[in-house]
């Protein structure tokens, strides 16, 4: 199953597992001795009319009863409480390893896999971290118990009982190796239930606006009839395997009574020890039937736990030195030296020979078409991605050779799609700094724009706002979002089409307001608009991933021909004219 990763749970609960375990030992002794105090009562009390024998033997199973629940009572307790503890831990486990996933790995996973991994999955090891200490243990012992006991009582007649075990064994390991693939397939199932499930509510809207409700119920129907059609396969093995093993054990019980009742003619057993073994054969039955189900419990918990340690095995595909150097005390110059970048499986280069530097202060804007690498570049400043080929420094520093943490603590991005998380406006601000002061968390909002409609609430600062900041416009949540990204003081600010949803006037505003507020920091300026980078100490113009030309507005009216038409084509010739 994969235990490598799941040995430190045993050890941390190893105490109450042993207590668990041995109170269903004792348990399971007293359920073994049971039967042949019943047959004493019988043969020794109720065929002699014996009452006083009866009824202190009666009165001893009454006492072994009681013990016998008092001790599963304390078992259910233990057991519930460790496996509920380790399933907690192992989902926090989990969650912080993919936290340290770099975006490349979380890429290969996907992210409704992963969201299976940390509930179902777990869930499906903590139901059998529970079931270990509750029928896992009894059942074996149940069964090799009522053995062993039938020979106590009749050597003979006890090898009934265990010429059923090795045709249950076989049965037992059918069922195992045909269920195995069976599972897994199940777990990936509901992957996919999931992703369309997640892409569906991360684009309700769209899908309102379009009114495409059939195409979307036509897309879950697919995968949920997948699910469904693989999980009824795993429930029709069960089925047939399940009765067959319940079918061998009560051919097992008809045979002792035949042969028993043959014996008790020929006066060479006694009734009651015929119905000891009944009950011993109930209780080899009940044992098979609890390990079936707990090896069904384990198909499937083995199937999720190979697919979690997949997820723990994984090393991250960002490598981080040793000994990485802290952020320099410098003021942030930038330079990307002969950079080729490209995704996981992706043969095509996304970025190819990019080489610039921006300066400690300057503002460096990048345009291009849709598609021409402006995400991906920006993106490669604080480490989502690592470069193919080249380098990336920071104050003459490789970033590779870096403190991570340290190097994303002073770096801000706007990203191109803003995400607000669920809370009050204040605390998405303070994302950026959760130590920050009220005052400070007001100026940066009136630097952004913001202040004016956050105090138009009647909640100001105070107002919550729902999953995705659903209950604010497009242009408000970029502004929110401009805001936690000053907040945070940094040394380069990375600005990914930031103000796309606001108006040109509040966008001006805005730029304005930061060419004071920033005039430290490095700013990296993606844009699709001409008039918002036409100010900007330098330009970038991407196309198909490279650098088709690089100066201020001026030189690139001269000499880049894309920057041209760009300009062109938003602000005609008499604005071209103007801006030159």
């Amino acid at each position: 199953m994969g235990l490598g990763y799941l040995k430190k749970y045993l050890l941390r609960y190893r105490r109450q597992y042993i207590a668990a375990l041995i109170f269903i030992t004792l348990e399971t002794f007293g359920d073994l001795i049971q039967p042949t105090i019943m047959s004493k009562v019988i043969d020794n009390g109720v065929k002699r009319g014996d009452m006083d024998y009866v009824l202190k033997l009666g009165g001893l199973m009454f006492l072994i009863t009681a013990l016998g629940a008092g001790f599963a009572i304390t078992r259910n307790i233990i057991s519930s409480k460790v496996s509920q503890s380790f399933g907690a831990d192992l989902r926090e486990d989990l969650y912080i390893k993919i936290q340290s996933l770099s975006l490349e790995n979380i890429d290969e996973f996907q992210d409704a896999s992963l969201i299976t991994r940390l509930t179902n999955d777990v869930n499906q090891v903590q139901n059998f971290a529970h079931g270990s200490m509750r029928i896992f243990v009894k059942a074996p012992i149940l069964g090799i118990g009522a053995v062993i006991m039938s020979f106590i009582l009749n050597p003979t007649m006890a090898l009934i009982p265990l010429g059923l075990v090795p045709i249950v064994i076989v049965i037992i390991s059918m069922n195992l190796k045909i269920s195995y693939p069976i599972f897994t397939r199940i777990q990936r199932a509901l992957d996919k239930v999931n992703a369309v499930m997640r892409e569906y509510l991360a684009g309700i809207r769209v899908v309102k606006a379009f009114n495409r409700f059939d195409y979307e119920k036509d897309r879950f129907r697919k995968v949920n009839e997948g699910l469904k059609n693989i999980t009824l396969k795993g429930m029709r093995v069960i089925a047939v395997f399940n009765p067959t093993v319940s079918l061998t054990v009560s051919i097992g019980i008809v045979l002792v009574l035949w042969v028993g009742g043959v014996r008790v003619n020929t006066g060479n057993m006694e009734v009651g020890k015929i119905m000891a073994f009944v009950n011993y054969m109930t209780q080899v039955l009940h044992s098979l039937v609890l390990m079936t189900r707990i090896l069904n419990m384990f198909i499937r918990a083995k199937a999720s736990s190979e697919r979690i340690r997949e997820v723990f095995e994984t090393e991250s595909s960002m490598k981080v030195k040793e000994s990485p150097t802290a952020f320099p005390n410098g003021q942030g110059r930038l330079e990307f030296e002969n950079v080729y970048f490209k995704y996981h499986n992706n043969s095509r280069w996304v970025l190819e020979d990019i080489s610039f530097t921006v300066n400690p202060g300057e503002t460096l804007a990048i345009i291009g078409s849709t598609g021409s690498g402006k995400t991906s570049l920006v993106n490669l400043i604080p480490r989502f991605y690592d470069v193919v080929e080249g380098s990336i420094r920071i104050d003459n520093i490789d970033i590779r050779h870096m403190n991570l943490d340290d190097l994303r603590e002073r770096i801000s991005i706007v990203p191109q799609k803003v995400l607000l998380f669920t809370g009050t406006i204040k605390d998405n601000i303070k994302w950026g700094d959760k130590n920050a002061t009220d005052k400070e968390v007001e100026e940066v909002a009136k630097i952004a724009e913001a202040h004016d409609f956050i105090m138009s609430f009647n909640e100001g600062y105070n107002t919550y706002l729902g999953q995705g900041g659903v209950n604010l416009s497009g242009g408000q949540k970029q502004r929110i979002s401009i805001a936690r990204a000053l907040i945070k003081k940094p040394s380069i600010l990375i600005l990914d089409d930031s103000t796309s949803a606001v108006d040109l006037i509040t966008e001006r505003k805005i730029r304005n307001k930061l060419k004071d507020y920033l005039k430290n920091t490095t700013t990296i300026l993606i844009a699709q608009r001409i008039t918002s980078v036409m100010d900007a100490d330098k330009i970038l113009v991407l196309d198909r991933g490279k650098i088709v030309g690089q100066g201020n507005h001026e030189e690139l009216m001269e000499n880049c021909q894309v920057y041209r038409d760009i300009c062109i084509s938003q602000l005609g010739k008499e604005g071209v004219s103007f801006g030159s």
